[in-house]
């Protein structure tokens, strides 16, 4: 399989922010010339699993004890889905190669889709939107703080000329791996959008784009755009009203 441009390491250094840390008893999935270390939680095997996506300059044992105990009372089963690079795993990070990482970390688990619940956040929903395209029946799609549009993010990182590429054929490439609109529209399930009005980081019409983009019936799509908090504390900010939505939304599955 021939590499992507996109996966050139002037790119993976400046979009990843990898760190190691450790946690206790990490599920294994094997990728190849990387070894993921995820982590997996089962407290009911007829319940769904949600398959979690974290952002960027985070790691699995971040959400151990932040949202494994809130999956846990919602009724679901977690599966933190770690990078290349990250955490307790090998490799290194690339946009493209991690893609594929996804079908491998569900093949692993062996769960039927129907049970999935994909949730990314940041840098994740790339990740999410991706399983979701992989596996059109699964249970759900959650997407917060999400990307849109990776072409306009990669490009606040590097240009053209440095990869050797004029910009159209820059996002001829993006386009190839990362059309959002076309993966959102092979997924029919039931989709729960959020962001922050005041995200500094990626701006809230992204995830305006996301929900508008999304292949589901517009009662089974639901958007909400926070009036408080940022970027990065979108939950503790309303975490109220976060879980109601993350709770109602299991619910309705």
């Amino acid at each position: 399989m021939n590499k992507s441009i996109i996966d050139h390491r002037i790119v993976s250094s400046r979009y990843f922010f990898p760190r190691p840390e450790q946690f206790e008893n990490p599920f294994r999935v094997d990728c190849g010339e990387a070894q993921l270390a995820c982590y997996y939680r089962q407290i009911n095997p007829d319940a769904k699993t949600i398959v979690f996506f974290h952002g960027n300059g985070e790691v699995v044992a971040d959400y151990i004890e932040f949202f494994v105990p809130l999956f846990d009372r919602l009724g679901c089963n977690s599966f933190l889905a770690e990078y290349r690079g990250y955490g307790m795993s090998t490799g290194d990070p690339g946009l493209v190669s991690m893609l594929a990482d996804v079908e491998t970390m569900i093949n692993t688990l062996g769960l039927p889709p129907e049970k999935l619940i994909f949730f990314g956040r940041s840098v994740g929903s790339i990740y999410a939107v991706h399983g979701a395209s992989l596996f059109p029946n699964a249970g759900g799609l959650i997407l917060e703080s999400g990307i849109a549009d990776v072409f306009e993010r990669l490009l606040l990182r590097v240009s053209p000329e440095e990869l050797n590429l004029t910009i159209d054929a820059l996002q001829i490439e993006v386009e190839k791996h990362f059309n959002t609109k076309n993966k959102l529209q092979k997924y029919k399930g039931s989709v729960l959008v959020m962001h922050a009005k005041h995200d500094s980081l990626v701006h809230f019409a992204h995830g305006q784009k996301l929900y508008q983009w999304a292949g589901a019936a517009e009662e089974s799509k639901t958007l909400k755009i926070f009036e408080q908090g940022d970027h990065n504390d979108i939950f503790p900010v309303n975490a109220h009203e976060y879980v109601r939505l993350l709770d109602n939304f299991v619910r309705t599955l």
